[in-house]
């Protein structure tokens, strides 16, 4: 069953892509929960409209990136925790405080969902690299620095 997406789906697409699904996905989930409309002439005309502003938008949007993506490139970021003698950190460093630092630190706010940290699970004192997304298309690459606080 195609569907055009009106949020962005994880694993699936992004919104105003049109996409194809298993009916009981797009049914039971997609449809209900608003993160998607049926692929009908009416929607595709929406999605035209739609798409028509979306790229007046665009323009701006991408300007505004490049901003942002030169001021998170420069930084280094510091996050404290706490950790034991062997520099093991008790918890760990997720996306959460990476965001929170960006925010501390560059004054911009990024959605922490959109962070993945390249090393996988930091669970020690040192040096490490996230991926921040800023939109479809665009990241950036931030390097971070994890102190005993």
């Amino acid at each position: 069953m195609e569907v055009i997406l009106i949020k962005d789906v994880e694993k699936l697409g992004y919104a105003d892509e049109t996409v194809n699904v298993k009916p009981g996905y797009a049914l039971n989930y997609l449809l209900p929960e608003g993160y998607a409309v049926a692929n009908n002439s009416t929607n595709q005309r929406l999605l035209a409209e739609r798409m028509k502003v979306a790229e007046k938008k665009e323009a701006k949007l991408v300007a505004q990136i490049g901003d942002v993506k030169a001021r998170l490139e420069g930084v280094k970021l510091t996050i404290e925790a706490k950790a034991g003698t062997s520099g093991k950190i008790f918890g760990s460093v997720t996306g959460y405080h990476v965001a929170d630092a960006i925010r501390k630190t560059a004054n911009i706010e990024v959605d922490r969902k959109k962070i993945t940290i390249v090393e996988g699970e930091v669970k020690n004192l040192g040096d490490y690299t996230a991926e921040v997304g800023l939109g479809k298309e665009h990241k950036v690459t931030v390097a971070f620095e994890v102190v005993a606080g």
